[in-house]
């Protein structure tokens, strides 16, 4: 007698039609630790990379996972450190390389592409830096979005930057114009904004200053790089190649062939894990998985995952998050399989 045929869940039938199951970003890690044998075995240095997508950023949660990273790494003397990152917070800068010093004497950092913002200030932290034809590092002067900043059409707060205002007054005083400039870009901006940009310039100098003096015994060195980085280019983007870098006075190294190629295999695994997967349900509903910051040494690796839907609400215009299981996974090796498990920070 054959099987008989199960029952579509459609409308038609009166019952509720399933949503198809969510889509997950895959967990490579397997093929991640066999370059970071390969690379330990070459280079005769342990291997700790710390990559963002383009979803991610350097954040405060990133130390708490960098310390679950390491707590069985035993203290070194050296590690190489690959880094890749569009920036983040400057703070957790400062604590992710205080948490690196601790642990070992020497960090040697691998930035064969983006390091930027942020991230360049991790690579401040670093005694070289090596870099290659597709590397570059950034400036790090402040931008902020501040409660009482500017609006744009779409009403939402605009990030305002202290090199922008500093580019008014100096425009002001070259073009000769009468008067206080201060009352007229306090029709646009509120003094308040103002000061948060003062204060967050003089906070950005102070944590290049304290990164580079773990391995600059010249304080004077440091601080003219800490200024030039936060005030001398005209754009915060603007790519700091290799030979700009050794300019500024940075002790840049050139990235050998075999480093790059382990390097940009390595990119290209994570770059296929980072990738979002989206699930779509209707016009109205669908699902993203995606990991954002990949932290990896030998034998462990730890990610950080969304992992929600979106509904699109018509009478607010606007898209809000619903079953939110976003988080933290730490990926182990048991029994020879490689197991993912959650694990939280608060």
């Amino acid at each position: 007698m054959p099987p008989r045929p199960r029952a579509k869940l459609t409308p038609d039938n009166g019952l509720p039609q399933r949503p198809p199951p969510a889509k997950r970003a895959p967990v490579l890690t397997r093929e991640t630790q066999a370059i970071f044998a390969r690379f330990e075995k070459e280079m005769g240095l342990p291997l700790l990379a710390y990559w963002t997508s383009s979803g991610g950023s350097i954040c405060q949660n990133d130390v708490m996972a960098m310390s679950q990273l390491l707590d069985t790494c035993p203290p070194g003397n050296a590690v190489g450190l690959f880094l890749k990152s569009d920036g983040g917070n400057p703070e957790a800068a400062l604590r992710l390389v205080h948490l690196l010093r601790s642990r070992f004497k020497r960090i040697v950092l691998y930035a064969p592409f983006e390091c930027a913002s942020a991230a360049t200030m991790v690579a401040l932290g670093a005694n070289e830096i090596h870099m290659g034809a597709t590397s570059y590092l950034t400036a790090v002067d402040s931008s902020l979005k501040h409660q009482l900043s500017p609006v744009d059409s779409r009403n939402e707060v605009v990030s305002v930057s202290q090199d922008e205002v500093s580019r008014i007054l100096r425009l002001w005083k070259e073009q000769h114009v009468k008067g206080n400039p201060n009352p007229e870009v306090y029709r646009y901006l509120h003094p308040l904004v103002i000061g948060a940009l003062d204060r967050s310039s003089s906070l950005s100098i102070r944590i290049c200053q304290e990164l580079l003096s773990y391995h600059m015994p010249t304080g004077r060195r440091a601080e003219r790089i800490s200024r030039q980085l936060n005030s001398s280019y005209p754009s915060h983007s603007y790519p700091i190649t290799a030979r700009e870098a050794r300019k500024l006075g940075l002790t840049i190294r050139d990235l050998g062939a075999r480093e790059s190629s382990l390097l940009r295999e390595l990119n290209a695994l994570y770059s296929h894990m980072a990738n979002p997967i989206l699930t779509d349900y209707d016009q109205e509903n669908h699902h993203n998985h995606e990991i954002c910051n990949i932290l990896e040494i030998r034998d462990r690796q730890i990610y950080y995952q969304v992992d929600k839907d979106w509904h699109y609400r018509k009478e607010e215009r606007r898209w809000i998050a619903t079953n939110d299981k976003s988080g933290w996974q730490r990926v182990t090796q048991k029994n020879k399989r490689w197991v993912p498990e959650t694990f939280y920070i608060r």
